[in-house]
């Protein structure tokens, strides 16, 4: 009897070339749109499922997983995999992979461009201009610059460093790393509390852990220099957005920017379910939907990636992204 072709289940659209190489492995079966599947749909469609190629809007845990006997790898085409419950993978037998290094790149540079928008007021100045009242140079809306400022990075992983590395010709006088593990160059070792104290700027780059949800909270807050600017391209929940909407009210923080949001944490529960209203009107954020990655020849690249980790697998080879291992012998399509 011949053996069913293997499931691939992709839950948001790919690229053309990418979902052709991998209907060379199996059958494909993508959410056509960029709105995220329900639960319950996601649920379905894995039910028969041997591979899935997860997003940032999806969440698998080890209920998923038991509904799920056939599938043997979940390549996911991202980088933070905290929606991504690893040993319960490991202990169902199932690869998990990421795309490791990709997105570092952009996701710094974003950074980078969101500290000077915030900085320098380049929201307010845009609205300006187009309400057509611009009436040439006034001195209105002077910021702050990155030159002779003091920064701190909190999270010296990939992106932190890549954070530092772009910093290195803006003329900044100091460069803090808050993170035990921080092993780059031209950065000066600092604890959280004094990173706080000091710095100018404090860039977020943190994964979400349990040590680091709400590692910026009110009483971390408590201890921030004055007029201080924040920008997170970590997690949204490893600051704690009420506190930050508070201490921008109050006046201790200067400025906030994020890409990232607590709402998109979906392994958290519970979790809000949008934007903090007080932090979304705060005069002094500023925001954008997500777009460390969105680059279209990186986004590309990142989903050729996952296809990599997924035609191993059904190969019958190790990926090369995997993180953790089965714990016992990995599924096959019959298991």
């Amino acid at each position: 009897m011949k053996k069913d072709l293997p499931k691939i289940v992709i839950t948001n659209p790919v690229h053309a070339e990418v979902l052709a190489r991998l209907a060379k492995c199996g059958t494909v079966v993508m959410n056509p749109r960029p709105e995220p599947w329900t639960p319950a749909q996601l649920a379905r469609k894995l039910r028969d499922a041997d591979a899935m190629m997860g997003f940032m809007t999806d969440c698998v845990d080890a209920g998923s997983l038991r509904a799920a006997p056939r599938l043997r790898v979940i390549a996911c085409s991202l980088k933070g995999f905290d929606s991504y419950d690893v040993a319960a993978c490991s202990r169902a037998g199932v690869w998990l992979t990421i795309v490791p290094d990709l997105l570092t790149e952009p996701t710094a540079e974003l950074a980078v461009g969101l500290a000077i928008g915030l900085a320098r007021h380049v929201m307010a100045g845009d609205t300006q201009v187009r309400s057509g009242k611009f009436a040439g140079w006034r001195p209105r809306l002077y910021g702050t610059g990155l030159a002779g400022s003091t920064v701190a990075i909190v999270g010296i992983g990939k992106v932190g460093k890549a954070i530092a590395a772009r910093l290195q010709g803006f003329g900044c006088a100091r460069v803090l790393g808050v993170d035990p593990d921080a092993g780059a160059r031209n950065l000066e070792k600092a604890t959280l509390r004094k990173a706080l104290a000091v710095a100018d700027y404090v860039f977020i780059a943190a994964p979400l852990m349990p040590g680091t949800l709400h590692m910026i909270s009110t009483d971390t807050l408590a201890h921030c220099k004055p007029g201080q600017l924040m920008i997170n391209v970590g997690r949204g929940s490893v600051i704690d957005e009420r506190a930050v909407a508070d201490a921008l009210a109050g006046g201790r923080l200067g400025g906030y920017a994020a890409d990232v949001f607590a709402f998109e944490d979906w392994a958290l529960h519970p979790r809000p379910r949008s934007v903090a209203a007080k932090l979304r009107n705060s005069p002094k954020t500023l925001f954008t939907p997500h777009l460390g990655s969105a680059v279209a020849e990186v986004r590309k690249a990142i989903e050729h990636r996952a296809a990599d980790n997924i035609i191993a697998v059904m190969r019958g080879h190790v990926p090369a992204d995997a993180i953790g291992r089965p714990q016992r012998r990995p599924r096959t399509s019959s298991s």
